[in-house]
């Protein structure tokens, strides 16, 4: 029988009390956990150890989780899930831009926190086993080698937004709410949060759009979602 190889997780938390209280639930979980205090502790720490899923708070000392969030993006599209102690402010939408994956409300709840790490790493593992290339206007989109095109140069998306291309595109023509987004990109059936997809829709569209705030092929049909057109 063949070993099940843990999930590595880096917790990046600078309140020692919640960050031995996270260790402890996700190591209960089988998970394999390393641990940082600061984003200056955290970028190395995951440069020496590469993780399979990043959890950042926000509020840290120094260099904060925005800050860190997006020196992780330039490294590498490892899911990140932010830690945040309000889910009303401008906190989540500001990590979710700086490349983010999702957010958990602190105190996070361990039962949560494991299945949104599980839904994640499902996501980030559909991301690469999809077959069949898809053209969809002047995108080229390869689902099994995750690579996009834009006029022959190659377009750089993250896995949360390659997924979201995919299925968008495997569906053109036709309006997906962002519940059933949030369902098929997210794998989240009752705790999704629709700002996930509105604002990986922003993103997606800087990279795909010549024009960003005129779009032209990931279009919003208002009070419905969202749809291509070829």
């Amino acid at each position: 029988m063949m070993d099940v190889v843990p999930t590595r997780v880096l917790i990046v938390e600078d309140d020692e009390h919640a960050r031995a209280s996270l260790r402890l639930a996700l190591e209960q979980d089988g998970n394999d956990v390393a641990e940082a205090a600061s984003a200056e502790e955290g970028l190395p720490a995951f440069q020496r150890r590469p993780s399979d899923v990043v959890l950042v708070d926000i509020m840290l000392p120094g260099a904060d989780g925005f800050d860190l969030c997006r020196e992780l993006r330039r490294l590498s599209d490892v899911p990140i899930l932010v830690l945040t102690a309000r889910s009303d402010s401008h906190d989540v939408v500001a990590a979710l831009e700086a490349g983010a994956d999702d957010y958990v409300i602190k105190p996070a709840v361990p039962k949560e926190l494991s299945a949104r790490i599980r839904a994640l790493l499902r996501r980030a593992k559909r991301a690469t086993t999809a077959p069949g290339a898809i053209s969809l206007g002047e995108l080229e989109i390869e689902p099994e080698s995750a690579r996009v095109r834009r006029r022959g140069e190659v377009v750089s998306l993250t896995r949360t937004e390659f997924r979201l291309l995919c299925e968008l595109a495997e569906n053109p023509g036709r309006v997906l709410s962002r519940e059933t987004l949030l369902e098929r990109v997210w794998g989240y059936d009752y705790f999704g949060d629709g700002r996930l997809v509105d604002v990986h829709v922003r993103r997606l569209r800087r990279k795909v759009e010549d024009d960003p705030s005129n779009p032209q092929l990931v279009l919003t049909v208002r009070g419905l979602g969202y749809k291509v057109e070829q």
